[in-house]
């Protein structure tokens, strides 16, 4: 009996440590040619907990836990969201509750909402930030 008990004590601490070891989330054919073609020709650098805010129309979801924020042509950070924002691969918008207003950082919540209904289709928290630059630019 201490032993299956001392067993459920663990399991949350189990859970914990492989939070950050999550696989990437499947991404449609599609989605992944999509998400090569942003990233072509460039090489990732270390992550990093929160960028700059900036404007929606340079944000682009790639499935439901992928996000990528174009800043140039030879810059792109990529998000891998925590738990899943389902719907905004459909078209569902995303809504950033923000605990800083001049960034975005990891663990910041967003929700995706169907704006015609005004129904909440899903909530996720933003990831770390992996920047991705062209070489010499």
């Amino acid at each position: 009996m201490n032993k299956f008990i001392l067993s459920l004590a663990v399991l949350p601490l189990a859970a914990c440590a492989t939070a950050d070891t999550a696989p990437e989330p499947r991404l449609s054919e599609r989605e992944t040619r999509e998400l090569e073609r942003l990233l072509e020709g460039k090489t990732a650098g270390e992550p990093v907990s929160c960028v700059t805010s900036f404007d929606s129309s340079r944000l682009r979801s790639i499935g439901d836990n992928t996000l990528v924020y174009v800043v140039s042509k030879d810059e792109v950070y990529l998000n891998r969201l925590q738990g899943s924002c389902s719907g905004i691969s459909r078209g569902d918008t995303l809504v950033m509750n923000r605990m800083n207003s001049s960034q975005y950082c990891r663990g910041d919540i967003a929700r995706s909402v169907n704006l015609p209904s005004g129904m909440t289709t899903g909530s996720c928290a933003l990831g770390d930030f992996i920047p991705y630059r062209t070489p010499g630019k």
